[in-house]
């Protein structure tokens, strides 16, 4: 009898992330429906989902095109203004408020995106900023938006699904309410970065005049990647309309596009999972320090330059290289 010694490799292991990242949706859902057990406030963790799908929305145009966009705030703004307009002073059903806000932030993103793709790097920066101040300045001077002081009433305390009542006063049930939208938006990048398409949004980012040489069409590629990312973000934001019951003229701030892009970069820009990692992590040290001292914006500011320092690829994108996983 042969006496056999079964010797593992060492990248073996690694079969077993591969195997989630293939279903990276599968797999990021399944984390998702534990994580409001796994902090001790509930109200974070319906923060994290909507900020987490802002910053996915953002991440086509960041992380995987590879442009750095100061102006998704009014893509977030405008969708919650327009859930919370319906909802609140003309007393539309949620179910229909919400697509309304898609369409309405598909178009915002429609009419900058035509003017901001002409041009590239810190330009498309600025100009994508100058034009969500134009939006914020549109939205300020709308008398149903209420100006400086903001939207309030946009109450949705129940939702009827499927002949089954849901409280929304209840955070649990609001939290898998709002992961239900997360997940079909998880699904869609997934696919959408999977499909032919998703790999001329990442060859413009590597290199945008090989791209054109090929004959791909990318300034009509960028304009359809920018329009898809303001619909995700206008979806966050009207989630996050009723989730809070009020909007804030602040939401269109350019502070909430600055905030975006941090949380992309605590993430990782350009993985799948980095902008709900990042979101997580901001919103629980923003909590947490937030109950210990008045001046957290600090203590947020110091850990964010560790991580840019330290995790130059972000938590999830440093993780993914350390362990060789493409």
């Amino acid at each position: 009898m042969s006496l056999q010694i079964i010797t593992l490799s060492p990248r073996q292991p690694l079969s077993i992330l591969s195997t989630i990242r293939k279903h990276r949706v599968l797999a990021t859902i399944l984390l998702l429906m534990v994580f409001p057990w796994l902090i001790p406030h509930h109200s974070v963790a319906i923060n994290m989902l909507i900020f987490g799908l802002y910053a996915l929305g953002f991440n086509l145009v960041f992380g995987y095109m590879g442009m750095l966009s100061f102006g998704h705030a009014a893509f977030l703004g405008v969708g919650a203004y327009t859930a919370g307009i319906l909802i609140a002073q003309h007393q539309v059903a949620w179910w229909l408020a919400i697509p309304a806000a898609v369409l309405v932030s598909t178009f915002v993103a429609w009419a900058m995106g035509i003017l901001a793709i002409r041009t590239r790097g810190i330009y498309f920066a600025m100009v994508t900023l100058a034009l969500s101040q134009c939006v914020y300045f549109l939205i300020y001077q709308f008398p149903p938006s209420g100006g400086e002081n903001g939207l309030r009433g946009v109450n949705v305390s129940e939702v009827n699904l499927f002949g089954f009542n849901f409280d929304m006063l209840n955070p649990l049930t609001k939290y898998y309410f709002f992961l239900g939208f997360v997940a079909l938006a998880l699904w869609f990048i997934s696919r959408l970065l999977a499909s032919p398409f998703g790999a001329v949004i990442q060859a413009i980012r590597e290199n945008e005049s090989r791209t054109r040489a090929c004959g791909f069409n990318v300034e009509r590629t960028k304009l359809i990647t920018f329009i898809l990312s303001g619909a995700f973000c206008g979806l966050a934001g009207a989630l996050y309309a009723i989730h809070l019951s009020s909007v804030a003229i602040e939401t269109l701030h350019y502070e909430t596009s600055g905030l975006v892009v941090m949380i992309a970069l605590l993430g990782g820009m350009g993985t799948f999972f980095g902008p709900l990692v990042g979101a997580g992590l901001f919103l629980f040290i923003q909590d947490m320090f937030s109950i210990w001292t008045e001046h957290w914006q600090l203590y947020v500011g110091i850990i964010f330059m560790f991580f840019v320092l330290f995790f130059p690829k972000g938590i999830w994108g440093t993780i993914l290289e350390k362990l060789h996983v493409d």
